[in-house]
């Protein structure tokens, strides 16, 4: 493959989305280690191995059947090195599938994921096939933002706990509600950036149906949520070092705020540097819960 090819399949693959997907894993299983609950290293990889290939085979799914959706009556792309074809996506979709199945076969057969993983992953996927695939497509329905952000950031951790103890447990839950409200309001930031080309094409995204200015107010109650269930997780019993890394990320929340306040009274978006801190503030946030669990 040409390297400029290269470099499309890999903005197609979204590696950011595969970074979020393997921090959140974590996350969940390092309760289980801050619980000192015994885990199997190997089942550890697997699973990080399972949620990698689900969330890339969502994602290229999104994207075969978003182009078919909304290119109709468009012939097939032209093989340029710059431009890729619209069945690659299908194509890897079709491997990833593939995996997918022999390892959770695999893992059927051996009856070595408890029955309590399968139900979270089997829910996770469902969520990514509803949001990728038509009838369904949540992506461009309005409730796709939501249930994206559920999937991800609250699913992915629960898998990853339950794994390897076949039980669900409260601070999973306490650590990645504000990870949901985080996740959600990055998710509202890309829409915002995308707005002109979402209202073109007729896509009824959430911040289509809402309003670019209700959209935004969104954005910014998200941000707020999650300081507020950040404060709730800590009464709740979270570990006081995941306080501590969230109040490292309160003034890059406040930043955030700021900025989208800026371009709703008028002033010209930075989306670089919007959808920059958005992703910065969700991965940082994760990155620090990690570490409060894991640091002794």
């Amino acid at each position: 493959m040409p390297r400029p090819g290269l470099a499309s399949f890999l903005r197609l693959s979204n590696p950011g989305l595969l970074l979020a997907g393997g921090l959140f894993y974590a996350i969940g299983a390092a309760v289980v280690d801050y619980l000192g609950l015994p885990g199997d290293p190997t089942l550890l990889i697997l699973g990080l191995i399972v949620v990698c290939a689900a969330l890339l085979l969502a994602q290229y799914l999104h994207a075969y059947f978003g182009f078919l959706v909304e290119n109709r009556d468009a012939p097939a792309d032209p093989a340029s090195p710059n431009r890729l074809p619209r069945n690659v996506a299908l194509y890897a979709a079709i491997i990833c599938g593939g995996i997918l199945a022999i390892l959770l076969t695999g893992m059927a057969v051996q009856r070595i994921a408890p029955l309590t993983s399968w139900l979270m992953l089997g829910l996770g996927i469902l969520i990514a096939f509803a949001y990728s695939v038509p009838p369904a497509r949540l992506s461009a329905s309005g409730y796709g933002e939501l249930g994206a952000a559920i999937g991800l950031a609250g699913l992915v951790p629960a898998y990853g706990f339950a794994l390897q103890t076949g039980e669900a447990h409260r601070l999973v839950w306490l650590a990645t509600a504000p990870l949901i409200a985080l996740t959600f309001s990055m998710f509202i930031t890309l829409r915002l950036r995308d707005y002109a080309g979402d209202l073109n094409r007729a896509r009824q995204t959430l911040i289509v149906r809402l309003g670019w200015e209700t959209g935004m107010r969104l954005h910014d109650g998200a941000i707020l949520l999650a300081a507020s269930l950040m404060a709730a997780g800590l009464a709740g019993g979270l570990p006081r070092r995941v306080g501590i890394g969230a109040a490292i990320v309160l003034p890059l929340a406040a930043a955030q705020i700021w900025q989208m306040r800026r371009i709703r009274s008028g002033f010209p978006p930075r989306w670089r540097v919007l959808v920059s801190v958005a992703a910065a503030l969700l991965i940082l946030t994760a990155y620090l819960i990690l570490v409060g669990f894991l640091l002794r």
